[in-house]
């Protein structure tokens, strides 16, 4: 999967390649190809994205001053695989998810898989973020939404904190790469994407 979903793609994070290498994917789905080059279908009409997209986000997300210690902010749990990958990099995380069945499942995978301490799973609105924790060093959506909800822009550091999030239309997406200094926000697109819909106050609407 490293060698031939990610390097050949452009992924040169050695950290996220390293982590993608140790953290077992298969255990984090129920699925007859876990590995394979695609999303995958979770319960509740959620997906667990490609790990091409995995890795992506998680390079893109990455902090000025490196994971280790960084607190951040995971918006849409699934199966927990995403949370995990940022564990193993040394972060520390909270990881929002708005589907009570999904947030025991990822809970019980992370336990397994030995990154229930490191992984705070909790459940609510995941565009009202998590302000118990925040300011955070990184925030990773991985549900598309019309545009950066303003709590997820408040929540995060002043001083380079940076958020990875799909923006568009419920059928397709720009990943986009927002970092803030100060008041000021500045972002990058990084590719076209499709991700389910962000659903919340500050998203689409469930219907």
């Amino acid at each position: 999967m490293v060698a031939e979903q990610l390097e050949k793609r452009g992924i040169t994070d050695p950290e996220v390649l390293a982590a993608l290498g140790t953290v077992e994917r298969h255990r984090f789905v129920d699925d007859a190809q876990p590995y394979g080059d695609h999303a995958l279908p979770l319960g509740a009409g959620q997906t667990i994205s490609q790990p091409y997209v995995v890795a992506l986000m998680t390079s893109a997300a990455r902090p000025e001053s490196g994971w280790r210690g960084a607190s951040v902010l995971e918006v849409g749990t699934g199966s927990g695989y995403q949370a995990a990958v940022l564990a193993e990099l040394g972060a520390s995380v909270v990881s929002i998810e708005r589907h009570a069945s999904l947030a025991a499942e990822a809970r019980r995978r992370l336990q397994a898989t030995g990154f229930a301490e490191r992984v705070e799973v909790v459940i609510g609105d995941g565009t009202l973020g998590w302000p118990a924790r925040a300011p955070y060093r990184a925030i990773l959506v991985t549900a598309g939404g019309p545009k950066v909800p303003q709590p997820l822009l408040d929540q995060l550091e002043a001083d380079g904190g940076r958020l990875v999030m799909p923006i568009g239309e419920r059928e397709h997406q720009q990943l986009t790469q927002v970092d803030r200094w100060g008041e000021e926000f500045r972002s990058r697109d990084l590719g076209a994407v499709v991700f389910v819909p962000l659903i919340g106050e500050h998203g689409h609407s469930a219907t």
